[in-house]
């Protein structure tokens, strides 16, 4: 066990003597007014009863004063002894900290330096906090602490709160777009017979009951897809997702995503629908279109440019995937112009479209600041999109791109059988030979499409990149409430 500070040791000494006369840590409390809600009351309201952390205490023979916080507002409570009973006066004195929880009920007044308050009539504990905060002029401050400790994070530092309410507002609108567009939300496996939906690594389980072993799923979609050919038109999920990949500042393993598709769209009427709904949720949440990152202005407004994979790679590394349109012969460019890909798999084993995917993340994404679709994928790379009518080895694909980092991903699907079976197959063979992001067959996906699907078209999203976009964070930790960490000696 490890050795209690000062501090820790009275405040458990404090919570014996609280039982002397009480719970410490009682069962309710009636609460009137959110904190938020009596910051915005007239003065002279009465009987507003509130609860929440105090964060700030300052104790004096006859008046004290505390500060309320949840993560949507403070409010600073007055605590007079003629107000209150003079023994409930003692027992704040001697037993309440910085960090513990009370209610207060009282009358809304403004003070002389303009600060909205509650003058408290009475007082009510309602839980010990066993640990001290922070230094209140330090707050919490390392990364890493914030990561493994986000609880107290969120109580210190209001940049972390804010982060989250835009998270937390931006799906509530991403929500509402898609409800008034007439979309349903549905729930599809997490435990899957295969990878499948999306190029990457998966994490493997074993099920004990049925004895088998099953993947984490990498991406929705699948499911989502047998949901159209179930008769919904108009589907969406927002998904837990884990890839077992690198790590940095805008990859995690588990992850939050949408997936939303529609029956007779395809890719270009996605692209249009995006944008519109993107700048409607970002312009509700923020109140406008510019939003800053770093010290750069991006402006989401206007019209959002379209540009090819091979017209990007010509112009950021030279290099024509129409000419050098096999793994080996871009192989050999990519080694005789010395461009060090960052990819976990040796680039030897990568099929050609994990290739063309790796050298554009290396050479030209960077460089996409304002919103950008990139088009023109490569069949390999997209096993589930549809091919371009005009030329078969491109797909229907997009990807919208902002401040170098891969927004959305969408693409007319791929709704025929008899070459998803094939793509798949081809999947398989590369998988085989080591390509560890290449996706298995499956087999019972192949027997949903051929009960028949209409055209189609989705898109997905990853939800911690846009709000880290958004907010301008340096590591898409800082927009996860509890990022996964690796364990600390228990000692």
């Amino acid at each position: 066990m490890r050795e209690l500070t000062e501090q820790e040791i009275v405040r458990r000494e404090k919570v014996e003597k609280i039982r002397e006369t009480r719970n410490p840590y009682p069962d309710r409390y009636e609460v009137s007014h959110s904190l938020l809600e009596a910051s915005k009351l007239a003065d002279g309201e009465k009987d507003v009863s509130v609860a929440g952390r105090i964060v700030f205490l300052r104790k004096m023979g006859k008046m004290s004063f505390l500060k309320l916080r949840d993560i949507d507002a403070d409010l600073q409570v007055s605590v007079k002894i003629d107000l209150i009973q003079e023994d409930e006066y003692a027992f704040f004195k001697e037993n309440i900290d910085v960090g513990d929880f009370v209610g207060a009920k009282g009358e809304i007044f403004t003070t002389h330096t303009g600060e909205k308050t509650l003058r408290a009539d009475s007082i009510t504990f309602l839980g010990k906090a066993l640990r001290p905060l922070p230094e209140k002029f330090h707050g919490l401050q390392d990364p890493e602490l914030c990561y493994r400790n986000r609880y107290v994070d969120m109580i210190m530092n209001e940049d972390t709160r804010r982060r989250f309410q835009i998270r937390m507002r931006f799906i509530k609108e991403l929500r509402n777009y898609l409800d008034g567009c007439g979309y349903y939300e549905i729930e599809t496996p997490i435990l899957n017979n295969k990878a499948s939906g999306a190029v990457a690594r998966p994490f493997v389980a074993h099920h004990n009951a049925l004895d088998l072993d099953v993947y984490l799923r990498i991406a929705p979609e699948t499911y989502m897809k047998r949901a159209v050919v179930a008769g919904m038109p108009k589907v969406f999920e927002i998904a837990r997702c884990f890839r077992n990949e690198g790590m940095d500042a805008t990859h995690l393993q588990d992850f939050t995503m949408i997936e939303a598709y529609q029956a007779y769209f395809n890719y270009e009427d996605n692209m249009k629908f995006i944008q519109e709904m993107l700048k409607t949720i970002i312009q509700k949440v923020f109140g406008t279109l510019t939003i800053q990152v770093g010290d750069k202005e991006i402006d989401m407004g206007g019209e959002w440019p379209k540009i090819s994979f091979r017209d990007l790679i010509l112009k950021y590394a030279n290099i024509d995937i129409n000419v050098y349109n096999t793994k080996e012969k871009l192989l050999a460019q990519i080694q005789e112009k010395k461009i060090d890909l960052d990819c976990d798999t040796p680039i030897e084993q990568l099929g050609f479209g994990n290739l063309v995917d790796y050298l554009y993340k290396k050479v030209a994404r960077p460089h996409m600041i304002a919103p950008t679709y990139l088009t023109e994928h490569p069949t390999s790379l997209s096993p589930l999109a549809r091919a371009n009518d005009l030329n078969p080895e491109i797909t229907d694909r997009f990807q919208l791109v902002v401040n170098g980092a891969e927004i959305v991903n969408g693409f007319s699907e791929l709704v025929d059988p008899q070459e998803q079976e094939k793509r798949l197959l081809e999947q398989a063979a590369l998988k085989a030979a080591g390509d560890q992001e290449a996706m298995e067959m499956d087999y019972d996906y192949i027997h949903a499409m051929e009960y028949g699907m209409p055209p189609i078209s989705g898109w997905g999203m990853g939800i911690d990149r846009v709000i880290q976009l958004l907010t301008g964070s340096e590591n898409i930790k800082d927009v996860v409430l509890f990022p996964l960490m690796r364990p600390l000696d228990e000692k």
